[in-house]
């Protein structure tokens, strides 16, 4: 059995490499904010969605509809997918309070362990199947269409009947019938665990012809009859204990796929709820093919703000396609490394199959996420700050692939702002050769007064609003750089002085 809900035709490998940029991503876009958020307190459910979305490019657009389409059914059915959920969890919990005992390698253990498992899963499966009779009419997609119909067809009355049948001959309630051959130096061989008879009734038992055999009794005290007793028993059990084990590790599998995927709806169920309960509006967005240049946003904020907040927060409204570098400048402090992030997060949760942070939004696949963000002094001191820089560009350059966004934000401005300026423009252009998608947060005014210079219809220039008084609005609108970005208003705010111009 399988669980198909985040791909249509295949398990999720929760064992597959993450993105070689992962851990930058996660301390760039402080992604452990978003997942704590859908965690919920359940470290499995934070683990999972991680995987999901640090697994999530390359992507076709199909395949984010598919996971849309069950996030749909997720979101107007969540209590029903919850309990689903529970259900799993239950599962694989009871499970693994149930111990073998000593002799765990002994086939009569295993046998005896494996049939009080069946008896548990038993139960669980049939309050599942009750579940989705219950509730099926009410889900949409084609993920749990599948789902449940196989959990109908393969949970039928007749199957539960004939594991109820098997559980209880399992626990052998009149003992143990097997034949044996012998073999060479009469030794056995060929051991086969046989069903018994149904009991006769007494009258059949008074008039038939009782069958010959013998009997063997051993004394209380032969330990060496009774191991060899036991020895013989083992092997009259070991097929049958390999073939319910492995039966339960198949009901086992098929539990350990279904908690996994529904882990991830389940995160995406918490974090809607909290963003909702903030008034921060969630959309599910539309995925464009690769390469096709787009980027259109209503209201795109960054949810791992709106998280640390805990309030709604301004958001961006950005129209057009065919742009291939977008430059943000403008004031200090006025939302341009938070927008930035927003495009990093959505472009993340939108691949993963997830909603965004955004009233609406729509923007191209890409091939993988990448950031290089200004970092701190290294303490150390092995290597200056732009040397650090230029360490990480060069890696980056060695893994990004055509198709790809990658995310700048003050970088290369650690040193002078010319050299800075030529350095940056340099890997932009080169960046812009490979079909890469580029994002560019800088207070050089020379960097980006260049590439406006340049007139390139690829090339978008936003700048964060300030209002005359210095207020900023934390909205950015289209508009060519300034050579200056209101540091002064930062001065006043936080000394209380006016600065005179003489000073500057």
């Amino acid at each position: 059995m399988r669980a198909l809900l985040l791909y249509k035709t295949h398990d999720f490998d929760a064992a597959a490499k993450l993105w070689i940029n992962e851990a930058a991503l996660s301390q760039d876009l402080e992604l452990s904010t978003l997942l704590s958020a859908m965690a919920a307190g359940d470290s499995f459910v934070s683990d999972v969605a991680r995987k999901v979305i640090l697994t999530a490019a390359p992507v076709t657009a199909d395949e984010i509809l598919y996971r849309q389409a069950i996030l749909s059914d997720c979101l107007r059915e969540a209590a029903t997918v919850r309990a689903i959920y529970a259900i799993t969890v239950e599962a694989l919990e009871r499970e693994k309070k149930i111990h073998v005992g000593l002799f765990r390698d002994s086939p009569e253990a295993v046998l005896r362990r494996s049939v009080e498992v069946l008896e548990m899963f038993l139960s669980v499966l049939r309050r599942l199947r009750a579940l989705v009779d219950q509730s099926a009419a009410a889900f949409r997609s084609d993920g749990f269409s599948t789902l449940f119909a196989m959990l109908r067809r393969e949970l039928g009355d007749d199957y539960f009947a004939r594991l109820v049948d098997h559980i209880e001959r399992l626990k052998f309630p009149r003992g143990i019938l097997m034949s044996v051959e012998l073999g060479t130096g009469n030794k056995g061989k060929h051991y086969v665990l046989r069903r018994l008879a149904q009991p006769k009734g007494w009258l059949a038992r008074l008039f038939d012809p009782q069958p010959e055999g013998h009997v063997l009794r051993l004394h209380p005290r032969d330990e060496a009859g009774a191991r060899a007793f036991s020895e013989l028993r083992d092997r009259g059990l070991a097929l049958a204990a390999v073939a319910v084990a492995e039966a339960v590790d198949h009901m086992l599998s098929f539990f350990r796929l279904l908690r996994t995927e529904l882990a991830f709806y389940t995160g995406c169920l918490n974090l809607h709820d909290t963003l909702a309960r903030y008034g921060a509006p969630t959309s599910l967005p539309l995925p464009a093919e690769i390469g096709c240049r787009r980027f259109c946003s209503t209201d795109l904020y960054d949810a791992c703000l709106a998280l640390g907040l805990k309030r709604r927060i301004v958001g961006n409204d950005i129209a057009g396609e065919g742009w291939q570098l977008t430059v943000i400048t403008g004031a200090n402090q006025g939302g341009k490394s938070t927008f930035l992030r927003s495009v990093g997060l959505a472009q993340l949760m939108m691949q993963a199959g997830m909603f965004v942070a955004a009233a609406a939004y729509s923007a191209e696949i890409v091939s993988g996420v990448f950031t290089h963000y200004k970092r701190e002094e290294d303490t150390s001191m092995r290597s200056g700050k732009f040397d650090e820089e230029l360490a990480r560009m060069s890696g980056l350059v060695d893994v990004i692939s055509p198709h790809g966004l990658i995310l700048f934000n003050e970088s290369f401005a650690s040193t002078n702002e010319r050299e800075g300026s030529q350095i940056a423009c340099e890997i932009v252009r080169a960046l812009l050769e490979k079909n890469v998608k580029v994002f560019f947060v800088t207070h050089m005014f020379e960097l980006a007064d260049g590439l406006e210079r340049q007139q390139d219809p690829r090339f978008l220039f936003l700048r964060a609003g300030r209002s005359a008084t210095g207020e900023r609005s934390f909205k950015l609108a289209e508009g060519p750089p300034l050579p200056t970005s209101y540091g002064l208003d930062l001065y006043e705010g936080i000394f209380g002085e006016e600065v005179k111009a003489d000073v500057v």
